[in-house]
């Protein structure tokens, strides 16, 4: 133990190459072992499942966007089984951001019971409840436990999980239009995966936009655009609506994009270059990293 340790020590010092060399080999090694002994079952459940059942039942346990982002999976795999889908709350959140808007939990009592109407509204889900360990035979948390970098495609990390393919720019999200909130430029920016070289002010003279997130959001928000409204939505289906109903949607990397995402509206995105794990896919989806092609393309939503 010793000699090995005295080894790589001077091998760090005098043979740095061959040193992060042994380092990777031991890390590769060490990832193996883990897929080997604790993924490659839980892969040959799911595949079980897709063989022998007529139902399947999912569970996630979040974040809000992750498990929107899951749900283009459901839907495929509905046009063959009957899809029931579970939230699990009050899962920890390891290192957790003080801005989540569930706390140290990757989805609280609360964000549970809002996200339930959107879900019981998707005619390609049978039933959508909290969990309460009933069966599972796809848990789409699996993802997280794969020694793998996640920082590709969110829908991606689901799709591999049961080597579904599927048209990712299809809606995979329906809900009727909002009854009076209509034609509204709808905004979210979360605190979380903001782009820095990014401001808002531009819009200070714009009116008819709402902000449908957090009231501590929208008074961040209101410093950049003093005409800026907010609307408390009752619940994620109501939410869903609104932004149905707008005359485009921009956001962050937050709830909110998911869903104008999954109803495929026009919708600008402020892209994270700290974790690119997101994109428009599909028409009327469009992303930015810099400030003149954000301003370039509000305008060009505003008068289309």
């Amino acid at each position: 133990m010793l000699t090995g340790l005295l080894n790589k020590l001077w091998l760090k010092s005098f043979n740095k190459e061959k040193y992060l060399n042994l380092k990777n080999q031991k890390s590769l090694k060490n990832k193996i072992k883990f897929y080997n002994d604790n993924i490659i079952g839980k892969l040959s459940k799911i595949e079980n499942s897709l063989i022998k059942n007529k139902e399947l039942s999912f569970s996630h346990s979040g974040h809000l966007g992750d498990l929107i982002y899951s749900l283009p999976l459901v839907k495929e795999l509905a046009k063959k089984y009957i899809c029931k889908f579970y939230v699990k709350i009050n899962k920890k959140i390891d290192n957790y951001d003080k801005n989540h808007p569930s706390g140290n939990v990757m989805i609280n009592d609360r964000a549970g019971k809002l996200v339930l109407p959107l879900l019981q509204n998707q005619n390609y889900i049978s039933s959508a409840e909290i969990y309460k360990d009933e069966k599972i035979d796809i848990d789409l948390d699996i993802f997280r436990e794969i020694p793998i970098n996640i920082n590709f495609h969110s829908v991606r990390w689901y799709m591999h999980l049961t080597g579904t393919h599927f048209d990712m720019s299809q809606q995979y999200l329906d809900v009727d239009p909002h009854e009076s909130v209509k034609n509204k430029i709808v905004i979210m920016r979360s605190p979380r995966y903001r782009n820095s070289y990014i401001n808002y002010s531009f819009l200070k003279n714009i009116d008819n936009i709402v902000c449908v997130g957090l009231l501590s959001e929208y008074e961040d928000l209101k410093k950049d655009i003093p005409n800026l409204e907010f609307y408390d939505c009752k619940d994620f289906l109501e939410l869903a609506a609104i932004i149905k109903s707008s005359k485009f949607f921009i956001g962050n990397l937050c709830f909110a994009y998911s869903i104008a995402e999954g109803l495929k509206i026009p919708r600008l995105l402020e892209a994270s270059p700290d974790f690119p794990v997101v994109f428009p896919t599909g028409k009327k989806g469009y992303d930015f990293y810099h400030q003149i092609h954000f301003e370039k393309l509000f305008k060009s939503l505003l008068i289309s």
